[in-house]
């Protein structure tokens, strides 16, 4: 499922013509990297992880990329390690822990594959792409330029840039997104 479609963008600009759909879809194509930047990945995707582990092993392996929707292959990377199946394996999609079902250690390293994203965007999130197109738009075809009929008009005057993200993102599409923040990383 897309973070935000075509239509969904013109919807919140109150654009009703074509005339801007290839300029517009950059837009939209933009916004994805900057959002799942911050929530991690929305839309999902094929990951390859590869997890070098104690010789001890471990009893949770923590993937990276969360939230995960499911396991394809988890398989040795050196000739003489073994994988494990799949199906022997349990995965918290949220926090992105897998664990062996017989409560075993797993040994590496390994190379994970797996699905990446969430099942339905949240209606939150979605928002925040719109609100986040908007406001780039405006720097293309803003108020200033009289076009309020596609995407004009008053937005938050921002005067400091936030830090790590500069002028692109505005406060309020932070504020969205902080419920579906992505965690720390631990390596």
């Amino acid at each position: 499922m897309a973070l935000l479609t075509l239509d969904e963008a013109k919807a919140q600009l109150d654009i009703d013509s074509d005339s801007y759909d290839a300029e517009l879809q950059a837009y939209v194509d933009g916004v994805t990297d900057a959002i799942e930047a911050h929530v991690g990945p929305v839309e999902h995707r094929s990951v390859t992880e590869v997890h070098d582990l104690p010789s001890s092993g471990v009893r949770v392996l923590v993937l990276r990329e969360t939230p995960a929707v499911s396991l394809t292959s988890v398989a040795a990377v050196l000739s003489n390690g073994s994988g494990y199946d799949v199906g022997a394996l349990d995965l918290d999609g949220a926090t992105g822990a897998v664990r062996r079902l017989d409560g075993g250690r797993l040994y590496g390293p390994l190379r994970i594959v797996f699905t990446a994203g969430r099942g339905d965007v949240p209606a939150t999130i979605n928002l925040a792409a719109r609100i986040m197109v908007q406001h780039l738009w405006r720097t293309q075809y803003g108020a200033a330029r009289g076009l309020s009929g596609i995407g004009g008009g008053d937005d938050v005057s921002v005067n400091e840039p936030i830090a790590g993200w500069g002028y692109a993102i505005p406060f309020r599409v932070l504020q969205l997104l902080e419920p579906y923040k992505r965690a720390p990383a631990v390596l």
